[in-house]
């Protein structure tokens, strides 16, 4: 993934929680970062349970994009 393909997974998000809010789980800006460090915390069991060769040690655009989209639905 690059730059402008992170731009648009964001785009995406945001439109999302615009027509589907109620299926996501934070409701607030505080709730939303609350979750997005869980999931950061997280994010190598989801890419070792799923068998994605992603190392969440190294940052990239993917592993961000998973964060912020993992996050809008993570408890």
């Amino acid at each position: 993934m690059n730059k402008a393909e992170f731009i648009d997974s964001i785009k995406k998000l945001r439109t999302d929680f615009e027509l589907n809010n109620d299926n996501w789980d934070s409701q607030t800006i505080p709730e939303y970062l609350e979750a997005i460090e869980r999931y950061a915390e997280d994010i190598q069991g989801y890419y070792d349970n799923t068998n994605q060769n992603i190392n969440a040690e190294v940052a990239n655009w993917k592993i961000f994009a998973d964060i912020m989209k993992g996050a809008s639905i993570y408890e």
